[in-house]
Parts: structure tokens; sequence; C-alpha cells
């Protein structure tokens, strides 16, 4: 079972799982996600983790759950912070529940940024954990429930916390999709715009990383693991690069820095590394480069 299937992550998820045999069901609400994403082989159920997760348990009976389905857009949990707990924390409290009641196995999808929030440096699990949007609130919290059904039903469920994921289907219109907005404008001939100085840093992870960092936890007996690079990448370090992928010499224009936007953001993935045997393998301009390639194939039909 993978929620949120349809979505940017999910689908590279599911099409990777279908790729080594395993029978695939998708549980999305579509919201954010669309039919299209789905990898052929994989069962689309249209519906919402909040009141759908227990039926199509009950239904399917799964060994494994992805729960990747979330409200992920940072403006909208400031502006709806009630809907953003409902679905982050109730729709996880309820797969959670759905998976207890099967036996199913959780690897539930977290994030670094906007948990650990300005950093010092590259920021490790133990790192003081200071999030700054009820996103990242929703997200903590969701971790600790994952945690406390741990200890309280001797389930193994793994959180994985990511760095900023970017890859092909990602959409330019959703949050944290700076890559996808660069390249998409740049493609088109259009501006791009950097806010503030540009000398905020990211972490930023090829999503085939971050699915094999998924399969690396399946099965692995809970915890909280950074899904990153460890590697600092400013704004206009990163507008740099695309222009060099693309072959578009376009400076970018400066608008106004937006509030609450972190500095510096950076995951320390050494504890995968050590106990999943995981790390990241794409460089960023090797990733950058087969985004740009998927584009411009999609473009030309």
């Amino acid at each position: 079972m993978v929620t949120g299937g349809a979505g940017f992550i999910g689908s590279h998820v599911a099409a990777t799982l279908l790729a080594r045999g395993d029978e695939v069901h998708v549980l999305d609400s579509l919201v954010t996600g669309s039919r299209e994403k789905v990898p052929a082989g994989a069962e689309l159920h249209v519906g919402d983790i909040r009141t759908d997760a227990g039926a199509l348990f009950e239904s399917v009976r799964p060994e494994l759950c992805v729960h990747l389905a979330a409200q992920a857009d940072v403006g909208t949990s400031v502006e709806r912070p009630d809907y953003d707990a409902e679905v982050n924390v109730l729709g996880t409290v309820r797969v959670l529940e759905a998976a207890r009641a099967h036996g199913t196995h959780v690897v539930f999808s977290s994030t670094g940024g906007a948990i650990y929030g300005e950093c010092d440096g590259p920021a490790a699990e133990d790192a003081p954990r200071r999030p700054i949007s009820p996103y990242g609130i929703s997200k903590l919290a969701g971790e600790e429930y994952v945690g406390g059904w741990n200890r309280l039903f001797e389930t193994g469920h793994v959180s994985l916390r990511f760095a900023n994921v970017y890859g092909p289907r990602q959409e330019a219109s959703l949050e944290g999709g700076v890559i996808a907005i660069f390249l998409e404008r740049l493609a088109a001939g259009e501006e791009t715009t950097i806010f503030g100085d540009g000398e905020q840093r990211r972490d930023f992870i090829y999503v085939g990383d971050v699915v094999r960092g998924v399969l690396a936890a399946i099965g692995h007996a809970g915890g909280v693991y950074n899904i990153g690079t460890g590697v600092e990448t400013s704004i206009n370090e990163l507008h740099a690069v695309c222009r060099r992928v693309t072959g578009v010499n376009r400076a970018p224009a400066y608008a106004e820095a937006r509030p609450g936007d972190v500095r510096r953001s950076v995951t320390d993935p050494a504890l995968a590394e050590r106990e999943l045997d995981w790390r990241a393998e794409q460089s960023l301009e090797d990733g950058l480069r087969l985004t740009w390639k998927t584009l411009q194939e999609a473009a030309a039909g």
C-alpha cells in the first residue's frame, strides 16, 4: 500500500515496488496527486486516509504501507492549521491503526527541513527540533505517534526525514518545487525569481535516492532516519547549475525574502548509512540532468 502514490514521490515508490514484483495498491485523494502519475500495474483507490484507510486495509491486508499522503504545503498549513493537523496527524493515526489491525509494517515519510528549522550545520536525528510552521509541527507529531505505537504495540515502524526532494514528475506549482520551477521557466524562456539574497542553503536529494532509502527501511525494526545528502547548496549555486544543465544562460531576478524562510537547512545522513546501509548516490548536477532530460522528453510528446 502506498498512500499518496499518485503524487511525486509516491509514484516513484509505487513504480519501484512494482518493478521488484510486489502487488501495489495506491490510496490517494487526488487533491494534489493525479491519475496520470500512478504507474501501470498499480491499483488506484481514490479515497482519504482520514476516512478510508481502515476499510481499504481490511480489503487488501497489505504487508507493507509506505505512508506518503500528506498536506505538504507550508503556506496552507499556516492558513489552515486545523486542516493540516487533520490530514497529517489524524490521517497518520488512522493509517497506524489500520496497519495495527493487520500486522502491516509502516514506513512514514517525515521532513528534515521543516522539523529541524534553522540549522547550525548538518542536523543529525538527535538535533534540536524547532519547527517554524504548522506543517513541521504536524509531521513531528506524526513521528511521535509512529514511535509511540512502536512502544505501545511493539511494532517496528520507521520514520524517514526527507531533505529537499527533486526529480521527474515534481510539480512546479507545489511547495518545495524550486528546481521544477527553475527548470520549467528556463525551458519556457521565462524569468526565474530568487527570493532574498539567494544565499539560503538547502540539502537537495534526487527522488531515486529517496526511493532507495524507503526500500532500505522496509523491514527495519523502528527508528528515525535522515534521508539527505549532507551537502549544502545555496539557491544561487542551484540556479547556476540549472543554467548549466539547460544551456539557458538567463540570470535570475531577485525579490523580497519570504517571511519564515530558513537560512540554512541540511541533514546529516550518517545514521542511515550505518544502520540502513544507505547513502545518496546521485550528484546534484547529474540528478538535474536526469530531471531536465525527462522534462524535455515530456515536452516533445
